[in-house]
């Protein structure tokens, strides 16, 4: 007989954690403004805000803590980090920070200015917010298949390249600092981009002289679907695609607490000298020196253990299938979710999920809030809301896709937490008619309004 599948790995380390009642749970989501961002980690049963920082280490990046090197200026562990990130990635200069966001502000410091466009495949809500910080635009050059949720294209982060070209002929080469190609795509519901498509990608921005960056904070997610999904990429090593994916690129933003394994970390890497030279100096502006810019030594040291364990096959395996777990068992129960599932999180339409909730009173959002109420599960809207206001009009931006992103940590729950999940959110499928009214905002910030919007019930 066949062995059925197990994880590869076990368990060390266990932490308890509170199961509330429907009461409490109403009762803290006023007192936070229905806002899921508000409430503690203790009121919360099962946490699918993010899977950024939120996963387990394992015995031997644990054991890298130990080891790390508190040097100001170079460490011996920033040496350990920038010989795993080239031999990974290709690019030879390092400039590590804090965090992801903290990546993207550095590199657009330099490269973006007022009135620049930024095309790529569906920026998420931090880069898109330093673009528009800049009063520079982001484009969406997505295709268009990713917007349709039943469609089951294996590559639904692709850039579409009649659309990317229409950007480049329509305005100035220098107003176009570079292409960000995200991967995978957070946004589309954690697709993938294909190799096919990033070097179509890198082939028509050579010809007109714009550089290629990657967001790349699952960027080894990506790698293993291009394995999986991608003709001729079968017999191939995920570190053998990565290098090759990064070899359409010239340079790279990371957010480390996704495909990095840690908790806390980001790096950009490049191996354009002068665009590295004049990065640095805003990273000792903004994060520190140039060989640590805002990590500990110890966090770096894990960090480059992170990168090679996120590397390997057997454990994306595991990482991916318990999404796809997940997924699956969403859509037995009927669940309206964005097919194929993707690498990090399962996305549910809201749109179909509750058709009697208006777009003006949030439905991503009042679907998040009913999880939560049900069962404690705290999720997060990717729809209206983090969408934001355009910076000119003021109004709404209503994306194509209302979603709401049930993000898996790494390593941290079981598949019993997963059957726990589906079995609420088929709960509140089935009372789905009974839902609708939504929520309006009280107060928000000007910009990246999600995090901090207050709601009220409409």
């Amino acid at each position: 007989m066949k062995l059925p599948y197990a994880e590869p790995f076990r368990i060390k380390m266990v932490e308890e954690i509170y199961q509330s009642t429907r009461d409490e749970r109403e009762q803290w989501l006023k007192e936070a403004n229905y806002n899921l961002f508000n409430l503690k980690s203790s009121q919360v049963y099962i946490d699918l805000l993010t899977d950024s920082g939120t996963g387990a280490m394992s015995d031997k990046q644990w054991g890298a803590l130990m080891t790390g090197d508190e040097s100001y200026a170079g460490s011996r562990s920033f040496e350990q980090l920038q010989k795993t990130v080239e031999r990974i990635t290709g690019f030879k200069y390092l400039l590590p920070t804090h965090q992801g966001r903290a990546a993207e502000n550095v590199l657009f410091s330099v490269l973006v200015k007022e009135g620049d466009v930024v095309p790529g495949n569906s920026h998420f809500d931090t880069t898109k917010g330093h673009i528009e910080f800049r009063k520079a635009h982001a484009i969406d050059c997505t295709i268009d298949e990713a917007f349709d949720i039943n469609d089951l294209h294996p590559f639904k982060g692709n850039i579409n390249l009649e659309k990317l070209e229409d950007v480049y002929k329509s305005h100035p080469k220098e107003s176009i600092p570079f292409c960000l190609i995200t991967i995978t795509c957070n946004s589309s519901g954690g697709q993938p981009v294909s190799l096919e498509n990033m070097k179509a990608v890198k082939a028509l921005s050579d010809q007109y002289g714009i550089p290629v960056f990657f967001d790349s904070a699952r960027f080894a997610e990506n790698a293993y679907f291009i394995k999986q999904r991608e003709k001729g990429q079968e017999n191939r090593s995920i570190k053998e695609i990565c290098k090759e994916v990064f070899s359409y690129g010239d340079g790279m933003t990371m957010s480390s607490k996704k495909d990095g394994l840690v908790n806390i970390g980001g790096f950009i890497a490049l191996n354009n000298e002068d665009i590295f030279r004049k990065a640095s100096n805003f990273t000792i502006i903004y994060e520190g020196f140039i060989t640590y810019g805002g990590m500990a030594g110890r966090d770096m040291a894990a960090l480059a253990v992170g990168l090679d364990e996120a590397t390997e096959f057997a454990y994306l395996e595991s990482r991916i299938s318990q999404v796809e777990y997940l997924g699956n068992k969403l859509i037995e129960y009927g669940i309206p979710v964005q097919k194929p599932i993707g690498g990090h999180a399962v996305f549910i339409d809201s749109l179909n999920f509750l058709p009697n909730v208006s777009r003006e009173e949030y439905p991503a959002q009042t679907l998040g809030l009913e999880i939560y109420k049900e069962a404690g599960i705290r999720t997060v809207e990717i729809g209206t809301l983090l969408a934001d206001r355009d910076p000119e009009t003021r109004q709404n931006r209503y994306p194509k896709l209302e979603l709401v992103r049930l993000a898996i940590p790494r390593r941290t729950y079981t598949n019993n937490h997963m059957d726990y999940i589906a079995a609420a959110i088929h709960n509140v499928y089935e009372r789905r008619e009974e839902i609708a009214k939504g929520y309006k905002i009280t107060w928000e910030p000007e910009i990246l309004r999600h995090f901090t919007v207050q709601l009220e019930k409409a």
